[in-house]
């Protein structure tokens, strides 16, 4: 199937469903008319969607763990351990990495291992494995929304079993779920893969049930600049609404520089919804998710909770719907339930006293917001030229040529001649702006920032400030300064 950016046609759609649902024999049970009288029965508590709408409507902020392990029963008891012992809003069921990568014999094996084990030995929830029944048993047994959570270049086989489970949302999309996750898969691939999977939350909306989508955000999690992660939600949120999707999240991870990060939801939100409408999509419900700090963290756990807190108040003051939570283990490996609960309620504590509050339009704000939204628009056209206006064929052109190019990236795909560093008040900007396409203007304002900060440090502005800022917080700072 040739890639292209327009809706799938219902034979198109279910000409490639027939050979999805047959790889892996949990994939005959799925039953679409069945799954779309499955969740118009589920309450509206249990709707990812809805519970959405609700907190845009109310000005709040809710909070999201990352959790998964092996086993049914364990990973009902982590979540309900989440929801009663940590106060979380909205649940995840993050998948195991076999399944990521589609190899669900070696899924099969690490279930049977873990029972003897009588411990988890997959770092993750096998859904598809688990199948119709057993992924239902977990939404029947929790008390508030689902969403699948992975870092799956092909999901398509996945979201067809837990969507049809009755999971109401779903992270991913056919740049964000491959560039940082993959070396070697090619982009047109993960572009159809993920239509695929948008079409058939795109049909799931025809029927009238309404399941969230989320593209993921924070891309590395390394010194991404705001422009840069912003297109990607951008292009996977139009990439998704020409299939039919109707409630989209937009993901951001926390840089550090609480004026730019909120500078980056707050453009994040308003570009999003002004590109939608331009392109004639209607009655869209544009939400927005703040990841807490994605790099490397302190192993000193109170330093830790100080990485956790200072997140949250960024989330709670950038307006977005739902907050990503880190926990206090995060330099440790694989955290507990208790570690993870741990984190919720710190980010659960600063949300209700940041609650209401806001920062107000400053010069300095403005100028970030309008900074970025040039950057955006820079790279956006340049998109749509290099697609001659099929954004689908644009978005694989511009990856191949620098156009967007996402720092740190495994993928062979990407160029790589981006580099970002930290200006002198700790905002992420373009040191090597390689072939993204700014004007000269924009080219010498993130320069003329760099050098401000290599004159405060007494050193040339070079690659050192990038190595630096890697290593920054997990040594207590934002800015990798000499010592």
């Amino acid at each position: 199937m040739k890639l292209k950016f327009n809706r799938w046609t219902e034979e198109e759609f279910m000409k490639v469903r027939e050979e999805v649902l047959k790889q892996w024999p949990t994939g005959a049970e799925v039953d679409l008319d069945e799954a779309v009288a499955y969740h118009k029965a589920l309450p509206d508590h249990k709707n990812f969607a809805k519970k959405l709408i609700d907190a845009k409507e109310k000005g709040i902020t809710l909070a999201q763990p990352r959790a998964g392990v092996a086993l049914i029963d364990e990973h009902i008891e982590l979540l309900n351990f989440l929801d009663e012992k940590g106060g979380a809003d909205l649940l995840p069921s993050t998948i195991d990495s076999y399944t990521r990568q589609n190899k669900y014999e070696e899924c099969e094996r690490g279930i049977i291992e873990s029972r003897r084990a009588g411990r988890s030995l997959l770092n993750g929830f096998p859904g598809v494995n688990h199948g119709i029944e057993g992924c239902r048993k977990v939404v029947e047994s929790v008390n508030l929304p689902l969403q699948l959570r992975h870092g799956t270049p092909d999901a398509r086989l996945l979201s067809e079993i837990m969507i049809a489970s009755g999971f109401t949302s779903n992270e991913g999309g056919g740049v964000s779920y491959n560039i940082p996750y993959a070396k070697s898969v090619s982009l047109e691939r993960t572009l159809l893969d993920w239509q695929y999977v948008d079409r058939l939350i795109g049909w799931y909306e025809e029927q009238g049930v309404s399941i969230n989508r989320e593209p993921f955000g924070p891309l590395t999690g390394t010194l991404v600049p705001p422009s840069m992660s912003n297109v990607v939600q951008i292009l996977e949120c139009l990439l998704a609404a020409e299939q039919g999707v109707k409630n989209i999240t937009l993901g951001y991870g926390q840089c550090g520089n609480l004026v730019q990060d909120v500078a980056a939801i707050k453009s994040l939100r308003e570009q999003a919804e002004e590109y939608c409408a331009e392109l004639g999509y209607e009655n869209m419900m544009i939400t927005t998710v703040f990841h807490q700090w994605m790099g490397g963290f302190p192993e000193d756990e109170a330093k830790a909770f100080g990485v956790i807190s200072n997140a949250s108040v960024t989330a709670a003051l950038s307006g977005a719907t739902k907050v990503i939570v880190k926990t206090p283990h995060e330099a440790l490996g694989i955290p507990t339930k208790e570690a993870n609960a741990e984190g919720i309620k710190a980010t659960k504590m600063v949300l209700n006293l940041l609650e209401g509050q806001n920062i107000s339009d400053s010069e300095e704000l403005n100028a970030e917001v309008d900074l970025i939204k040039k950057e955006v628009k820079a790279i956006m056209d340049k998109v749509a030229e290099l697609g001659n206006g099929d954004l689908a064929v644009g978005t694989v052109k511009a990856i191949e040529q620098g156009v967007i190019d996402i720092p740190f990236a495994p993928s062979m795909y990407n160029a790589g001649k981006m580099l970002p560093a930290r200006d002198n008040q700790g905002k992420i900007r373009y040191l090597e702006v390689g072939n993204v396409p700014f004007s000269q203007k924009i080219v010498d304002f993130n320069k003329s920032a760099l050098e401000e900060r290599a004159e405060f440090e007494e050193r040339e502005v070079g690659f050192q400030l990038t190595v630096d800022d890697i290593f920054a917080v997990s040594k207590g700072k934002l800015i990798g300064r000499p010592e």
